[in-house]
């Protein structure tokens, strides 16, 4: 029922996101950059406040009074930047929330994805503690309140031997040291420790895209530094011990735990945090995501070629020393913990290209629930459904984005593949050439948001050439097309789907049989280096 539910959400969201693709774009669609630019605005952050850092004293009289002078007689430079700090700091809380509820709703967050989520949750406290400890250090009204509230909560603990609350109840009790203490813990030891948090975040994930693309980059620091020109961030006074503040403007993005502890006391809310933190680590596990079988490598036919290794996504292949006394010196690995199941490393072997005419065909890393010989006859039966017609186009489409065996035209062969990238250049050469096909459309998730990370990108530089295996120089480069679109798109797919037709009009199609787009492995291996 939750995963129903889910599913549900999500197609909402993914038309959603179809609008924000219209405008800006699949490369630039900020909603497929939503981690990438939390850690840019993290970067916005840092920079920002060693800035500020050069104008602020670490003194307990002289905190709130650098600032000031910061924001009224510095504003051009210094006053700009304490709000570019702030205004920041606020975009990095909603992209990462964002980013988060994203992954949940796509379901990517189980299964083997479950380290990058469990990593996660830990960032979530690193980032609120970085923010707490910046307002902390402004010693206005605000951060007086925040340093009551922080050190009730952190007196119910089994840490401190002394009440930390009572040092805040006059100004002599405050120490000059304290000032010092926080700048450090948040200019120099919370940026280390979110640092190492990020690491940890992306070890398992080959090519993370940690840099937002350069006009998403320029496009929201641009409408932060406006936002910081309009409408400056300001203190709420000094700090006065001797009076509680009573009306405060709280930044919810960053403060929301404090009004609830005025109403629910401390322990509610410690139990409260815990519990959610808990809920969140397990979220991977509730339920477990049933596992696909994972890619089984044909040592028989492995080359020790590495393309495999260099193609796989979340680093689940290894080269390792040959174990078979071939003349080969390395051989794939598979790690069964990483792997994704996706089917990318099989289209990347060149045991299977050229696309052999053979049976059965045999790659040298295979999916044990769709083997290349499978993909082999699913293409030829779709096409044999087709004869008689005028035109054959084979139409290739991922799992997680529209459904090609629902496309309606009498000329369509739909072939279903649990990722695009899966399906070698020579399967679509194979296609033209060997069973006489006008033409090859090969579409999935949307550009920069494959469910598999790079199955997508993959797949068009194998065609373009820029990647091996490549497309044989042999193949028609103008009769493939492919079409990268979300789970909405079903229209879309069908525009492109009748204008590669109405352009392959007139012309015939290649020579049907297998002559030309035979061979060996090691002949396909040696023609792909």
């Amino acid at each position: 029922m939750a995963l129903t539910v889910r599913r549900r959400i999500n197609h909402f969201i993914q038309h959603i996101e179809d609008g924000f693709t219209a405008v800006f774009g699949g490369q630039n669609n900020p909603l497929h950059h939503l981690g990438a630019l939390t850690i840019f605005f993290f970067w916005v952050v840092l920079i920002s406040g060693l800035y500020l850092f050069a104008f602020y004293e670490t003194s307990l009289s002289g905190a709130y009074d650098s600032l000031e002078r910061i924001t009224y007689d510095h504003w051009w430079h210094a006053g700009v930047m304490r709000s570019l700090h702030r205004y920041a700091s606020d975009a990095a809380v909603i992209t990462m929330i964002l980013h988060l509820s994203r992954e949940f709703l796509r379901d990517r967050n189980r299964g083997f994805r479950w380290y990058s989520w469990f990593t996660g949750v830990p960032l979530l406290w690193m980032v609120y503690i970085f923010g707490i400890t910046g307002y902390w250090l402004v010693w206005d009204k605000l951060a007086q309140y925040i340093a009551l509230n922080t050190a009730e909560l952190l007196d119910v603990l089994p840490v401190f031997t002394d009440p930390m609350a009572r040092n805040f109840v006059i100004e002599e009790l405050v120490s000059e040291r304290f000032f010092t203490l926080m700048a450090f813990i948040h200019l120099v030891g919370l940026p280390i420790i979110l640092v190492l948090g990020l690491w940890f975040h992306l070890l398992r994930i080959i090519r993370p895209k940690i840099n937002p693309p350069r006009p998403l980059m320029i496009g929201t620091f641009t409408a932060l530094m406006v936002l910081s020109v309009l409408r400056p961030a300001e203190s709420q006074g000094p700090a006065d011990l001797s009076v509680v503040p009573t009306q405060l403007s709280i930044d919810w993005f960053y403060l929301p735990i404090y009004p609830i502890l005025d109403y629910t006391g401390p322990f509610v809310l410690w139990g409260a945090l815990i519990g959610l933190t808990l809920f969140m680590a397990s979220l991977p596990w509730l339920p477990p995501q049933r596992r696909e079988p994972v890619a089984e490598v044909i040592l028989e036919n492995c080359t020790g070629c590495t393309f495999c290794a260099d193609d796989c996504p979340y680093g689940a292949i290894d080269m390792v020393t040959r174990s078979d006394g071939r003349r080969f010196p390395k051989e794939a690995k598979v790690n069964p913990t990483l792997c994704a199941s996706c089917g990318i490393c099989t289209g990347s072997c060149p045991s299977s290209s050229p696309f052999r005419n053979a049976s059965p065909l045999v790659s040298g890393i295979e999916m044990p629930q769709g083997p290349m010989e499978k993909m082999k006859q699913d293409i030829d039966e779709a096409l044999r459904r087709l004869e008689g017609q005028e035109q054959k186009i084979l139409v290739v489409g991922c799992e997680y984005s529209v459904d090609v065996t629902e496309i309606d035209r009498p000329n369509a062969a739909p072939v279903r593949l649990p990722c695009a990238g899966m399906m070698p250049p020579s399967a679509m050469d194979y296609a033209l050439r060997g069973l006489g096909a006008d033409g090859v459309l090969v579409t999935g998730c949307d550009c920069a948001d494959c469910q598999f990370r790079l199955g997508n990108l993959w797949t068009d530089e194998r065609i373009q050439k820029k990647r091996p295996p490549y497309l044989s120089g042999r193949a028609d480069r103008a009769r493939i097309r492919t079409l990268w679109t979300k789970l909405p798109g079903r229209n879309k797919v069908l525009r492109e789907f009748d204008a590669l037709a109405e352009d392959l009009k007139g012309r015939p199609a290649e020579a049907s049989g297998s002559e030309g787009v035979g061979g060996t492995a090691q002949e396909a291996d040696d023609e792909q280096r």
